[in-house]
């Protein structure tokens, strides 16, 4: 590990309070229940849809799209035991194989239409 790598709980932090700011957004602004399950991802993935045919700039949803992907990571950690990785400012998540992911940019690829979270978590939580 370099030291510019970082694990739980430092790794962590961000993307744990982004998923948790984006679980109560959702809750309050928008009504939708997000429970850290696998199932939620199907209502992340069409909040992004929705918020994608609206056709905002990507700039003013940035930091939505980042509390979606972060909202989807920590549903893998607490499914599979992963962990939250950071380097040079990018958060990934490591599954107990070893294999990495990254759903912050998967978030960002649903919001071009061409990504899913509920397919990044189904992969992710799949036996290797």
């Amino acid at each position: 590990m370099t030291p510019q790598q970082e694990t739980r709980p430092q790794a962590a932090a961000k993307p744990v309070r982004w998923a948790a700011d984006t679980v109560a957004t959702m809750r309050e602004g928008a009504r939708v229940r997000l429970d850290y399950s696998a199932q939620s991802l199907w209502r992340a993935d069409r909040m992004i849809e929705e918020i994608r045919r609206e056709g905002p700039p990507y700039a003013a949803v940035e930091s939505v799209l980042r509390g979606f992907g972060a909202y989807a990571g920590e549903v893998i950690v607490r499914q599979t035991g992963a962990e939250w990785w950071t380097t040079g400012g990018d958060h990934w998540v490591r599954t107990p194989d070893g294999r990495l992911w990254d759903p912050i940019d998967e978030a960002r690829r649903a919001y071009g239409g061409h990504g899913s979270l509920r397919l990044l978590c189904r992969d992710a939580t799949a036996p290797h």
